[in-house]
């Protein structure tokens, strides 16, 4: 049986007053950002460019909260978590590494560090949080590990070189993405990724009704993204061992057949 929150649809008036009741000092935080939101989605028609405006605007407050974490401890912990969870799935020094929405290297640091120099890429949509990324690097001392850094203005990955990456990882990404955006990584990924490679991704799961909250966090089922994944060619299966981790989203891993 799927868990309650798996089957809320958060656009719902009974469940935002219902939020509202019980969280009403996160009130005035939803509010501005639904003020944020309806200004922002008014100058940027396009996904990709709204979701620049809103991730400059979040760095500009915390280049941690940007990325999802309410303090450097939760941070730390967030990346060394997705760290964790590769490595124990075979992860090698040697492998090459692609991370889409690299952010500010939360876990891209950790694999930096444990990756051959050169083996990391790391692409982003947000210019300012990878400027965050390159102080990163700095902090962490990881100049002489070349990690690759890159801007990207869409998921067709068409600067890559083909079956290059033997490891594909986007983590919170689909989650802050509408279906078309996710679609247009699933079309391509497969062209970089190695004949033995592998692709995971997170996102917010619900076994209700699809939907989106401020176009910023959207739901989807497990069906609906593994049947993206199969119309374009790939193989793909839900993580199981990831749903006994402490994090919120689920996990797909997506391959060739």
């Amino acid at each position: 049986m799927a868990a309650p929150r798996q089957r809320r649809n958060r656009t719902s008036l009974a469940h935002k007053v219902s939020y509202a009741v019980r969280h009403p000092q996160r009130v005035p935080a939803h509010l501005r950002r639904a003020a944020r939101d309806a200004w922002l989605r008014a100058r940027h028609r396009d996904h990709i460019a709204y979701y620049r405006a809103v991730m400059a605007s979040d760095t500009a407050r915390s280049p941690e909260g940007a990325v999802g974490s309410a303090s450097q401890e939760r941070w730390l912990a967030l990346g060394q978590m997705q760290f964790d969870y590769l490595t124990e799935h075979g992860l090698k020094p040697q492998d090459r590494m692609l991370e889409i929405g690299c952010g500010n290297l939360r876990a891209g640091w950790r694999f930096i560090d444990y990756l051959e120099p050169g083996h990391y890429y790391g692409i982003d949509i947000s210019p300012d949080i990878l400027v965050e990324a390159e102080r990163t690097v700095v902090r962490r001392n990881l100049q002489d590990k070349l990690p690759y850094l890159a801007l990207t203005t869409d998921l067709t990955l068409d600067f890559l070189p083909s079956g290059w990456f033997s490891v594909v990882h986007a983590h919170s990404v689909f989650s802050h993405s509408p279906l078309e955006v996710i679609e247009e990584c699933l079309a391509h990924v497969g062209r970089v990724l190695a004949p033995d490679g592998f692709f995971d991704f997170t996102f917010d799961r619900t076994e209700g009704t699809e939907h989106q909250v401020l176009h910023e966090d959207f739901y989807y089922r497990t069906e609906t993204l593994i049947g993206l994944a199969e119309k374009h060619g790939m193989a793909a299966r839900f993580m199981d061992d990831w749903e006994r981790r402490p994090h919120g989203q689920s996990k797909i891993r997506v391959s060739h057949p």
